[in-house]
């Protein structure tokens, strides 16, 4: 496996080794002591999500205000643009964000460390998206920012995807904007 760090280097995008011929492909998706060795990291995850939406769909910005989870996402069907935001104020690298394509096809993951929100925008026709966490679901305790926070100013590449308008669930359309000071 290949591990780059992204802009902000906390983050980190994950390429398995893909070894494919004429029957198709085969990779290893996870390995705890892989993994851990080629990150430097020694985590725990302790729950598996999965979610299919289609085109267009926007989840997020979600983060936990307790229980915070770190994330290692990656795409089964379809193609996403997939965003983390640094929301750790003590970080140098606070309010800001690095975005990129995950898809069926490139097969890459990303890294996203608790203290930092998280969403995606489907850009194929449908899209299933798998998810650990290296913490449980708290409801009681998850936040979400606006996915158009002008403070954070994303760009989701509307236009590139032929989206006008993300569909977003009535908690998403709930987000707030980002606390910069």
């Amino acid at each position: 496996m290949q591990v780059t760090p992204t802009a902000i280097p906390d983050v980190l995008v994950i390429e398995p080794k893909v070894f494919g011929d004429a029957r198709g492909f085969f990779y290893e998706s996870f390995n705890q002591k892989a993994f851990n060795e080629a990150t430097g990291l020694n985590l725990n995850f302790v729950q598996d999500n999965h979610s299919r939406s289609c085109k267009g769909v926007l989840r997020g910005l979600h983060y936990q205000i307790q229980q915070p989870q770190g994330k290692l996402v990656r795409v089964v069907r379809g193609a996403v643009f997939d965003v983390a935001v640094d929301i750790r104020k003590a970080s140098p690298t606070f309010g800001q964000w690095v975005g990129m394509e995950l898809s069926e096809e490139n097969h890459k993951q990303l890294w996203i460390p608790a203290g930092f929100a998280h969403g995606f925008m489907v850009t194929s026709e449908s899209a299933e998206f798998l998810y650990k966490t290296t913490d449980y679901y708290a409801p009681a305790h998850e936040r979400c920012i606006a996915w158009d926070d002008p403070s954070i100013a994303i760009d989701w590449r509307l236009r590139h995807y032929e989206i006008d308008v993300p569909q977003l669930s009535a908690k998403d359309l709930q987000g707030r904007r980002l606390d910069l000071t």
